[in-house]
């Protein structure tokens, strides 16, 4: 946990094609941190576009990033077109390796494993991208949020919050992060029991593994390339 008196720089990667929720979720615990600064950064301050075509504006280009305390990877489609961006790579390497936490979203993490950080690392993602993490290094674990040391993992898209609120309470405190939830009335209820494969009907199982084939293809042969390129992948 870090002394009240010290400021915190967080900040978050952004690029065409993320999951606005991946950010926006983080965001809204992560900016009511005390004593703290958030930075949203990109390749440029140019507006960048969600997968569904939300806008948002950068704060920071990725070389006038301050080296963060807490850095945060998002995840969405766009992620796919980053696993060989050596910018962006490069961006994530030097900051996790000066940040006192390290924080990714859904498919954010298979980011920090195309830029090497994973291997042995006990990490989590979105439910559909599970089997890509072994490629990259890391160690998959079925769960909402996955604490591996001072690195936080939380799944797909809404858990992001969850993680963001785990994120809060190691930076700050438990009282902290529990008056952000409390801020944010943050007491799911759900309508429906069907948040994740293991609860949803087998019909809607299916319907989205359909819709999400030929993506979920392009992230395994993307992650056996990088992994390969890495060392990762045994004979």
């Amino acid at each position: 946990m870090f002394p009240p008196d010290k400021h915190l720089h967080i900040g978050s990667l952004i690029f065409e094609n993320f999951d606005q929720i991946d950010l926006t979720g983080p965001y809204e615990v992560l900016s009511a941190i005390p004593n703290a600064t958030f930075h949203i950064g990109a390749k440029s301050k140019q507006a960048v576009k969600d997968f569904r075509g939300l806008q948002v504006l950068p704060s920071q280009t990725l070389s006038g990033m301050p080296q963060l305390d807490i850095l945060h990877i998002p995840g969405g489609p766009g992620q796919q077109d980053l696993m060989e961006d050596e910018e962006v790579l490069g961006f994530i390497r030097n900051q996790a390796g000066g940040a006192s936490f390290v924080f990714s979203v859904c498919t954010g993490a298979l980011l920090l494993g195309a830029a090497g950080l994973l291997k042995g690392r006990r990490a989590t993602t979105h439910w559909a991208s599970m089997t890509v993490l072994p490629l990259l290094g890391a160690i998959p674990v079925s769960e909402r949020v996955v604490v591996d040391d001072n690195w936080i993992f939380a799944a797909g898209v809404t858990s992001g919050i969850d993680g963001a609120l785990h994120l809060a309470a190691l930076a700050r405190g438990e009282d902290v992060a529990k008056q952000i939830q409390l801020y944010m009335q943050y007491q799911p209820e759900p309508p429906f029991d069907s948040g994740s494969p293991e609860r949803a009907p087998a019909h809607i199982l299916e319907s989205q593994l359909y819709a999400m084939a030929a993506l979920t293809a392009a992230r395994l042969k993307t992650a056996r390339r990088v992994g390969d390129k890495l060392g990762l992948l045994t004979p």
